[in-house]
């Protein structure tokens, strides 16, 4: 699983001109998922992202994770996080997981981030054409990969 989360003042996603979610301080997830993503790559992610400390404490050093912030959190399906580009210059999505494999994982995964943030979090709509609209604090911008664990 690849990850990009972004620390936001607000974010939103629109589908075919309808506001589907929108947040107010907290994270942006884009999530990209490959075939040999499993349960354990969605334990370690969870963990981490809710772990995360790049929230400005008291004196202004990121020192805060969302817990302590009572942040929200929107997470957006996204394959073109898997792209191979070595060849040529016309990305390839062979390693994206196919919707029988990546959608049960994105449900997952949403469902064990909303459980240990103890509220709901917001989603985009698997495979829909998406509108998503942030505004990125800091700006603050972290990338995961579960195969890069060390």
């Amino acid at each position: 699983m690849r990850a990009v989360i972004q620390r936001v003042t607000h974010a939103s996603v629109t589908i075919e001109g309808c506001k589907k979610s929108e947040i107010g301080v907290g994270y942006l997830i884009l999530l990209g998922i490959e075939s040999a993503d499993n349960q354990e790559d969605t334990d370690w992610l969870v963990h981490k992202i809710v772990g995360l400390r790049v929230f400005d404490d008291e004196t202004g050093v990121m020192n805060r994770n969302i817990l302590e912030t009572g942040g929200d959190i929107i997470v957006v399906s996204q394959f073109t996080l898997m792209a191979s580009y070595k060849k040529g210059n016309r990305p390839s999505w062979i390693r994206a997981a196919g919707h029988e494999v990546a959608i049960p994982l994105y449900n997952k995964f949403v469902e064990q981030l909303s459980k240990s943030l103890g509220k709901p979090v917001e989603t985009g709509e698997f495979g829909a054409d998406m509108k998503v609209e942030l505004v990125n604090d800091g700006p603050v911008t972290i990338c995961m990969d579960t195969k890069n664990k060390e």
